[in-house]
């Protein structure tokens, strides 16, 4: 997972996209809630992650400690304090390849996902999984293009039973 995120950080800072300067850029300032709720922007997003994954990064970054998550796909940590995403509290996160979701204390997953207007793009009675298109760009220099595409995210995953994943994420793919 690690090197998922750390490779995806990498894509994005030598990218173009990749508007702010290094030394422009303090990851330690950007709130955890802004990331999960689709507040910030692509690079952002992959400025933090690269960071967190740096030496640089200290040991609890942005307030958080990583935990077991019980699921190969998702690191998890928890807050050192409660957030508010999205009208719940949480104090866990995970992380994806492409960016962080709150883990809500709700088995709903469809509840959520209509409350945040994500069509459901696979639903049963036992899993759901939606995305909403928050944004979405295609841009390129010279012989270089890129699509941009930010997208808040609800599922529920066996990993986390009587709990529903709510957060966005940053993708930068490069062609």
């Amino acid at each position: 997972m690690k090197r998922l995120i750390l490779l995806s950080a990498v894509t994005a800072l030598a990218s173009p996209a990749f508007a702010q300067e290094e030394d422009d850029f303090d990851p330690s300032t950007v709130r955890i809630a802004d990331l999960i709720e689709c507040k910030a922007d692509v690079p952002t997003y992959n400025g933090v992650a690269f960071w967190m994954n740096s030496d640089e990064a200290p040991e609890h970054p942005l307030g958080m400690t990583k935990v077991e998550s019980g699921n190969p796909f998702l690191s998890q940590y928890k807050l050192g304090a409660p957030i508010e995403v999205f009208g719940y509290k949480t104090q866990t996160v995970v992380f994806t390849n492409s960016g962080p979701m709150a883990v809500l204390d709700t088995p709903d997953a469809a509840a959520v996902a209509k409350a945040l207007e994500v069509e459901p793009a696979y639903a049963t009675e036992t899993k759901f999984m939606g995305e909403r298109i928050i944004s979405e760009t295609e841009e390129s220099e010279g012989d270089f293009k890129w699509k941009t595409k930010v997208s808040l995210n609800v599922s529920n995953v066996d990993s986390h039973p009587g709990k529903t994943l709510a957060g966005c994420s940053y993708r930068i793919d490069m062609e």
